[in-house]
Order: structure tokens, then sequence, then C-alpha cells
């Protein structure tokens, strides 16, 4: 029989009452973490957790049943929204819009929790401006057969880059076997913009890694490389949030370190069961993320230099329309004509 629904008293600028039906709902089994489990994991990382999605438009990614069960993305916000809650009105790029959830106290993301949301997606905007991104996020994919070691690797040399191009850089793990590097950016640059300094970004580490790092949008370019993921800068793209659990087995966690700490670090320390603890003994790694605001000329300008050396628009994810400059949207080894036939 499930046990009773539960009240929380959860804390922010004012105690809200948040009510956790079937608290004991198992939702990853194999390691008996409950509902009510994570949404006390959700209150104890709550601050690192507001300066990831606070005032940010939010999807949310959610298990009725858990892991093993359905799942599924809401980007328009549940019902039953509590009243303290607020959304923001997005454009998608079909040119459609809808609100989505904005999450401006731990109580919005514990109620969150209550709809089985196990990973908030926040989009790189703030929501008073959901069209200029004030977030740079770059996704290092390991291809199969890299190890942890080797994205460590990658994503030192994209922090140099980085800091090229005058951005600070700021990492996270991705909660399974990759990492994200973030930089706080001046929100005065739509998505393309920043989507190809993005891509200058990304040519540059591939041009001083080439054994390692690729650009390859098709898979079957990559090999064994890593994959820098240009299109998570996309308009209605978005990345795991700090401190989201993922839905794996272990209940890993997206977990912000410091770069110091990067070097023989285990990605797979850091769980719904761990984390809270290591918050609370060493502090949260990306504490001055906002102190620390770039801009995007340096990587703009290499954008320019790539475009008139011939390096033009790379592919955009399936979802979205053709893109004025886009090369063909098929496989290389499917192609059968030139490009300008496609």
């Amino acid at each position: 029989m499930a046990a009773k629904a539960i009240v929380l008293d959860v804390p922010g600028p004012t105690v809200r009452q948040v009510r956790l039906s079937s608290p004991d709902r198992l939702l990853w089994p194999q390691e008996q973490i409950t509902k009510a489990d994570l949404a006390e994991y959700t209150i104890a990382v709550g601050e690192g957790l507001l300066r990831a999605v606070g005032d940010r438009p939010v999807t949310l990614q959610r298990f009725p049943t858990g892991i093993d069960g359905e799942e599924f993305f809401s980007k328009n916000p549940p019902r039953g929204v509590p009243e303290w809650a607020r959304t923001t009105m997005c454009t998608y790029p079909s040119g459609r819009s809808h609100p989505q959830l904005v999450i401006d106290e731990v109580a919005t993301a514990v109620w969150a929790v209550q709809m089985n949301t196990l990973t908030l997606h926040p989009w790189p905007v703030r929501s008073g401006d959901n069209d200029n991104p004030d977030e740079l996020r770059i996704d290092l994919d390991p291809q199969p057969g890299r190890t942890f070691g080797d994205v460590v690797t990658a994503a030192v040399g994209l922090r140099a880059v980085m800091a090229d191009a005058g951005l600070v850089a700021w990492v996270k793990t991705s909660g399974s076997r990759g990492l994200h590097v973030y930089a706080r950016i001046e929100p005065v640059a739509e998505f393309l913009e920043v989507r190809h300094a993005v891509i200058a970004i990304a040519r540059r580490l591939e041009r001083a890694m080439p054994d390692l790092v690729t650009t390859a949008w098709w898979k079957e370019e990559r090999g064994e490389k890593i994959f820098v993921d240009f299109n998570q800068a996309n308009r209605d793209r978005t990345i795991a949030s700090a401190y989201s659990p993922r839905p794996l087995p272990a209940a890993p966690v997206s977990m912000p370190v410091r770069w110091a700490d990067l070097d023989g670090l285990d990605p797979e320390e850091f769980t719904v069961r761990t984390v809270p603890g290591i918050l609370a003994a060493d502090g949260d790694a990306w504490a001055d993320l906002d102190a620390h605001v770039g801009t995007l000329g340096t990587a703009m300008s290499w954008w320019t230099q790539d475009f008139q050396d011939g390096l033009g628009e790379e592919p955009f994810p399936p979802e979205y329309p053709k893109m004025p400059g886009e090369p063909p949207r098929v496989q290389p080894s499917k192609q059968r004509r030139a490009d300008s036939e496609y």
C-alpha cells in the first residue's frame, strides 16, 4: 500500500508548504531512492540549484513511475502550478510560442519533484529576455573508446581556448560520461550569433587537439574522438542543469567541480546520496559564476575569419527548419549529389 501524502516545509524567501503524494515511490529502484528522498535532496542543494536554473525557462524531464518507466519532457507547465510560481513565454524554432515554467524558489523545484521531475533542463536565457543568451554552454561528448580522462584533457584545452576569447570557463560533470563547460556572457547576442561563437571556439580546439577532438556533426565521421556539440547553443536545446540528477541506475548528478579537482576525478562519486554531504563540506564550485561575465567579440572575430577562409555554417538539429547557408542534411556516406543540388 502506498504511503500517504506528506507536506514539506520548504525554506526560501517565504516558507512554502509543498504536498508530496506517493512519497515512497521508487524513482531509482537500484539505489532505493524515493520521491521523498529526491525532494529532500532538492532542498539540500537548493542554493546551488537556483544559481543554475533561477529566472530561466525550464523544461521538466519527468518519470511518473521511476527511471525504468515512461519518460517525457514537459515544456508547457504541468497543471496545478502553485500560485507562487510563474511562467515566461518562449518562442521555438518553428515560430510557435508558449509559456514555460520559471523556478525562482526552491519550493518550485520541489513542486517539480512532486510532478515526478528528475532532471531540470534550463534555457541559457533569463526570463526577461528569452532571445539573447547570457550563458554559453559547450557539451564535450566522448565517442566510444574514449575515457573520462580523455574528456578532462579536452576540457582543459577548451578552457584555454575560451580564455583566449576572454571568457572565464566553468566545468561540471554531465552525470554520464562527458563534461559540460559554461561561461557567463553579456545578453546582447541572439542565439544564432552565440552558436557561431561556439562553433568558432570548437574549431580552435579541434585545431589544437586534432587527434582528440572533432566538430563533425555526423557520427560516422567522428571516429573515437570527443565531439564538441555546438548545437547545444541553439534555441530550445538544453542541457541538464548543475545539481540535476540523471535517469541512470546509480542516480548520478551533474556536479559543478573546480578545475583544480578535475585530474583524477571520478564522476561516479556524485550521486543523489552523496552530493549534499560533498556540497556541505566543500562548498559550491560555481559560487562565483555570476561575477565573471564575458563578451563574444573575440570568438565572433574567429567566426568571421573562418567564414572568409571558406568555413561556413554547420548542420542544425533535425527538428530545425532548413537554415541559410546550411550544408545538406544527409549523411556523408549517403550523399549522392553535389551540395547545391540538395
